[in-house]
């Protein structure tokens, strides 16, 4: 009689997964600096090539305004908050990047809903929504990279 699927034959030899945190952490650094990047350039493109600013004024939506410095170290430490997340994933939890990806994309809708509802001008709102778009879409997308670099799969 053989046992249920989920229990592994002692005789068998399983992957072993070892985690290099410094060369995650060292992605999720990078990272931070391509997520503060994104954010200058969205702003760039919105504010000089198109004159659209971006998100509300203070008394026009909770979101109120920004400034380009603001955006972009919001942008780096969503990155790092986002590393720190798949560490944890990474040592806690079976499937940690398909949770990631799952928080991640979640996280990235709130950030492209919340400029949409407020009561600025629709240009303005667009232009926001789309430059959180393209920060969560880099931050998830490069963190995950650098998950999957970070974790080495050994025979034992």
């Amino acid at each position: 009689m053989t046992g249920p699927p989920y229990i592994e034959d002692p005789g068998t030899t399983r992957p072993a997964a070892r985690l290099d945190a410094g060369r995650l952490w060292m992605g999720g650094i990078a990272t931070a600096v391509v997520a503060a990047l994104v954010a200058v350039v969205g702003v760039l493109i919105s504010r000089g090539l198109f004159d659209v600013p971006l998100l509300a004024p203070t008394r026009e939506g909770a979101l109120g305004d920004t400034s380009t410095a603001g955006l972009a170290g919001l942008a780096a430490v969503a990155a790092l908050l986002a590393t720190g997340l798949m560490h944890l994933l990474l040592v806690t939890t079976p499937r940690p990047r398909r949770f990631f990806t799952w928080i991640m994309a979640l996280a990235t809708l709130i950030a492209v809903i919340l400029p949409l509802m407020t009561d600025a001008e629709a240009s303005s709102r667009i232009a926001t929504a789309l430059i959180n778009l393209s920060i969560g879409v880099a931050i998830g997308s490069l963190v995950s990279s650098s998950a999957r670099s970070a974790v080495s799969v050994r025979r034992r």
